[in-house]
């Protein structure tokens, strides 16, 4: 109950640092396809839910770091949910739609999404992007910077679907010789009265098998969200283990959907590898064998042929691992569960140069006024990169001291993933690490 309360609570708006709701959500990053063949393809752009968001600095006296896009809502969509997905932000920004506040992001690094559904109208809408500094002066240097907004888009949901899910393929807890999908969907109603919302998912082996379905109704209360569970076995999943190798590991294929009156209304496509990562008694444990993490640092280039080449190099070289320096394109995770390499995924935490004065204050990990900035950057890393087969640990930043922020990111973390170890570099010798 503990874990399914965590998971729907990330769904709900937060607030900036300013005291101000803000429109950003935490969520898996969802990618909603309108036909199979699309989900199939990774082809957004033929859907008609997504539209890119790229916004520009005006022509004339304008402030270089005012940004406007001056975008068209159609008429289905405010009838639906929309979300805007931003990435590489060039710094620190204050969002506003239509002259209202939306949010005020200051980790620029870390991919983020916001519900923006109340700001919306139908026909023009008018979105500012105001560039600023980093008031928590935390960013860690950025290694890449690749075209300005990159990857940003705003999409449309239908007001029954899916807003966010968690997914493993674990080995049997008692032991036997077959796997269990543990697989959690959060299911959104926008509407003010209670709905049923036919949810199900598919699974394919990486030999291309049909190997489970399934398809169910659930209820759920006007404006809310409910978590339905689906836990099948998967036999023969052990010739199929999830391993660093000289190969690549095979990955299964998963497709979730919704479906209304006979009509399947969304699709979006997953891969996972079957074993599970864990700590046990203070060592990594792969299918119940130890694991060492011979790890390379090393973030993302600029752009994923790239990074493909240069993660094979790593391999070569003998390391395992790859360790960035703050949250990467979610494309990254794609190519490391491809390839067989770990990740050690770490939250955008730097704060290098006060990193050993443990005053109160003395260093932005031990100053209660940005307790819930470090929450915001680790709950952003956490939930866009958990379900990712090879995300083997996590790290609270890099070199950034120690204190109540620090214990208060790994008390959350650790309530929200039991699981996998989490890292404080700086900890010396505290016990707000595992590693």
């Amino acid at each position: 109950m503990k874990r399914t309360t965590l998971f729907l609570l990330a769904l709900t708006g937060v607030w900036n640092l300013a005291g101000q709701p803000s429109a950003r959500i935490h969520r898996t990053e969802i990618l909603p396809y309108a036909t199979r063949h699309d989900a199939e393809a990774r082809n957004r752009a033929a859907s008609g839910h997504a539209i890119d968001f790229r916004p520009e600095a005006g022509r004339g006296t304008e402030s270089p770091a005012l940004l406007k896009q001056r975008i068209e809502i159609p008429y289905v969509w405010t009838d639906g949910c929309v979300y805007l997905h931003i990435e590489n932000a060039p710094a620190a920004y204050t969002l506003r739609i239509n002259g209202r506040q939306a949010a005020a992001i200051d980790d620029a690094l870390t991919p983020a999404e916001f519900d923006i559904t109340p700001y919306i109208r139908q026909g023009i809408n008018d979105f500012e992007v105001a560039l600023r500094p980093d008031d928590a002066k935390l960013d860690a240097p950025r290694a890449v910077r690749r075209p300005a907004f990159e990857g940003s888009c705003l999409y449309y949901q239908n007001k029954r679907s899916i807003c966010d899910f968690e997914i493993a393929l674990v080995p049997d807890t008692l032991g036997r010789d077959f796997a269990m999908l543990d697989l959690k969907i959060a299911v959104r109603n926008g509407f003010n009265y209670d709905e049923t919302v036919e949810v199900g998912y598919d699974i394919y082996s990486p030999q291309g098998k049909l190997l489970d379905f399934d398809i169910r109704p659930i209820a759920v209360a006007g404006r809310s969200t409910d978590t339905i569970r689906f836990t099948p076995f998967i036999y023969h999943a052990f010739d199929n283990k999830w391993e660093p190798s000289g190969k690549n590991p095979p990955l299964y294929k998963v497709m979730l959907f919704t479906r209304r009156n006979g009509t399947y209304k969304e699709y979006m496509p997953l891969k996972i590898g079957f074993g599970k990562t864990e700590l046990v008694d203070g060592q990594i444990m792969r299918l119940g064998r130890p694991v060492k993490l011979n790890a390379f640092r090393y973030n993302a280039d600029v752009d994923a042929k790239t990074t493909s080449a240069r993660l094979l190099a790593i391999r070569k070289q003998g390391y395992n691992t790859v360790a960035p320096d703050y949250p990467q394109p979610d494309w990254f995770y794609g190519l490391c569960d491809e390839l067989g390499l770990y990740v050690i995924d770490r939250a955008n935490i730097h704060a290098p140069e006060k990193r050993d004065d443990r005053r109160v204050g003395g260093t932005p990990s031990n100053a209660p006024a940005l307790t819930e900035e470090y929450l915001e950057r680790v709950k952003a890393m956490y939930y866009r990169s958990r379900n990712h087969t090879c995300v083997a640990a996590y790290a609270l930043g890099g070199e950034a001291g120690n204190g109540y922020n620090m214990y208060k990111a790994y008390q959350w973390l650790k309530s929200a993933e039991p699981s996998r170890p989490i890292i404080c570099v700086d900890a010396d010798g505290e016990w707000n690490t595992d590693l």
